[in-house]
């Protein structure tokens, strides 16, 4: 019996990687036009095109039942345990949908092992979560362990991030239309991070440079005084600032920093041209 690691979409882990250590990603879904996409099976850059075209910011929903059912099921009918890793319960219903699963499988396999992790953010930051967990997994550890592993890397990371313009976090509601005008006249980039399951602001500053800038420096504080877990820089349809930021984040650090583009499902709520890093700090100790 061993612990297998479920996650949705939105961690935004590179393929090869959840191949390579075992995890199973469930995808959410993107609707635009009337028409719905399953994330993982979408080109970003052909999307984003395509959401630029139509003028329609897309909507989004959770997996379906069925799928989280037939995917945890599976799991435990080869006599596995289930260790489900969510995007945040305040983001997405993805998580309490779980929970009904598990009982339904629990009515029918009284003794299955299914633990439902909530990473209260989403992206990288949970990925890194994800990833960290399956290493303990396939290294034997046990589930307590695997889920302790988890909670250790909750903790002790970080994901900041920059948009290109607050015309989507407005039509999203996430802010309102006279922050949105200001800040396009003045300037205002707000650093956003997620705390406490929700998007919040980290700090405002003028100009994206700025704000990118900043970002770099927390990141490089963290790890300078925390140690270096992993570090990956995000971006929405703009590769080349993504990579230009790596290099810098490679050349302080002295490790590889991998680039990894965010799906729709996150994107649409902060638009494209958006970059940021998500990382986690551990110790060598």
């Amino acid at each position: 019996m061993a612990v297998k690691i479920i996650t949705d979409s939105t961690s935004y882990i590179p393929k090869e990687l959840a191949k390579e250590l075992d995890i199973t990603v469930v995808s959410l879904n993107v609707i635009l036009n009337g028409e719905s996409y399953k994330e993982i099976d979408l080109e970003n850059k052909e999307f984003y095109k395509k959401m630029d075209l139509s003028g329609e910011i897309p909507t989004s929903s959770q997996p379906g039942m069925d799928e989280l059912l037939k995917v945890f099921k599976d799991k435990i009918d080869n006599g596995d345990e289930v260790f489900a890793i969510f995007i945040s319960a305040k983001m997405s219903g993805t998580y309490s949908s779980a929970h009904l699963v598990k009982n339904m499988i629990l009515e029918d396999y009284k003794d299955a092992s299914i633990e439902i992790f909530d990473s209260s953010t989403n992206s990288m930051q949970m990925g890194f979560i994800a990833l960290e967990a399956a290493k303990a997994a396939m290294s034997g550890k046990t589930m307590e362990e695997v889920m302790k592993v988890a909670e250790s890397v909750k903790e002790n990371s970080r994901f900041l991030f920059v948009p290109d313009t607050l015309k989507y976090l407005q039509k999203g509601g996430r802010i309102g239309k006279a922050s949105a005008i200001l800040g396009g006249i003045f300037q205002i980039k707000p650093i956003l991070t997620v705390e406490n399951g929700e998007t919040t602001v980290f700090e405002k500053v003028r100009t994206k440079k700025k704000a990118v800038d900043s970002i770099l420096n927390k990141v490089l504080e963290d790890c300078n005084n925390k140690g270096i877990g992993d570090v990956i820089v995000h971006h929405i349809n703009c590769e080349d600032e993504g990579m230009e930021l790596a290099k810098k984040l490679e050349e302080k650090l002295n490790i590889h920093v991998g680039i990894q583009s965010i799906g729709p499902v996150i994107g649409v709520h902060v638009g494209p041209g958006a970059i940021g890093v998500a990382y986690f700090n551990k110790s060598d100790n």
